[in-house]
């Protein structure tokens, strides 16, 4: 028998081989799309650290959903800025501000888009943290109340998911509670289980206006470091109730996202952040690399890690190459 035995290659012969028997693909119905709306914006605005990706304004949401539903996305995540922002947040529970409008207006045009509602302070308040200050701490207790009835509103106007960002304590079990009582029993959570202090969501803080304004935000969002303190969030959310878990970032925390996956037995996802999305787009437009090659390796190494859905900036594009 002539060496080797075993050719590897055998497999990899032609595009058909490859095809049979690749062991993960990207699927289009496991994307979900952020997006940024904007009150008062009277014209989408571009993004300049994230080109291609615009803010919208209330008015031009629903024609963007229809666009997007037709393209055969199926959910999108919003995150709002509001024209008012103070010391509490306030606008993040007025059932007529950014976000309760936007939900609206697109369950009116496209009633079987998912909506998710991201669930955080930090766009409305004036100092730019996830929570209610006391000093120039977060009150984790405190911020609960508030993420609460933000919950409720987004909920009252027809979210279908919501998605705490902010990385309180307890924040799942509050929020499960709070919504059950009300009536919104059938809304479901999906937890940023596992939100990392990165430096990756830099251009994230340019379109939702969300930089602090002194500090950071490493006493509350998760230490880079850390793994056996992201699998203990993970089963803490699970614990208290979360339907879906997130792992964010999504690239430099594959590792996570595996073993993360290894303990839920919920749907495990990843978000593929701005910076993540900002480096692909600077890189590809200085042509060191092909854009649609290296986003399509990027969420199959997502996928491969055990990402059930992903949340990308690239959605758009990646469902328009896969109908060509």
């Amino acid at each position: 028998m002539q060496f080797p035995v075993r050719r590897m290659r055998r497999l990899r012969q032609n595009e058909s081989f490859r095809t049979i028997f690749k062991e993960n693909a990207i699927d289009p119905n496991k994307l979900i799309l952020p997006i940024f709306i904007v009150e008062g914006l009277l014209v989408p605005k571009e993004i300049k650290s994230m080109p291609g990706v615009t803010q919208l304004s209330v008015k031009d949401v629903g024609r963007f959903a229809k666009e997007a539903r037709n393209l055969g996305l199926l959910g999108m995540i919003l995150f709002g800025v509001p024209a008012r922002k103070d010391l509490i947040g306030s606008s993040a529970s007025d059932p007529e501000g950014v976000i309760p409008l936007t939900i609206k207006e697109i369950k009116e045009n496209v009633p079987d888009m998912i909506v998710i509602t991201d669930v955080c302070l930090c766009e409305y308040t004036d100092h730019g943290h996830c929570g209610i200050l006391r000093g120039n701490e977060v009150d984790n207790d405190a911020t609960l109340i508030r993420l609460c009835e933000e919950s409720i509103v987004h909920s009252r106007a027809g979210a279908d998911i919501i998605a705490p960002s902010d990385m309180m304590d307890g924040r799942v079990q509050a929020i499960r509670r709070a919504l059950d009582d009300n009536g919104f029993s059938n809304v479901a959570i999906l937890s940023y289980a596992v939100k990392f202090a990165s430096s990756f969501y830099g251009p994230f803080r340019e379109a939702a206006l969300s930089k602090p304004t002194f500090g950071d935000r490493k006493g509350y969002q998760m230490d880079p470091a850390n793994t056996k303190e992201a699998i203990m969030e993970a089963k803490l959310d699970i614990d208290e109730g979360a339907d879906m878990l997130m792992v964010k970032p999504a690239l430099p925390y594959l590792d996570i996202l595996a073993k993360i996956k290894e303990i839920s037995l919920i749907p495990t996802g990843a978000y593929q952040v701005s910076g993540e999305y900002s480096m692909i787009k600077s890189a590809a437009n200085k042509g060191f690399i092909d854009e649609r090659s290296v986003v399509m390796e990027s969420l199959l190494c997502i996928k491969r890690a055990g990402a059930d859905f992903i949340l990308t900036y690239f959605a758009l594009d990646v469902l328009r190459w896969l109908n060509e």
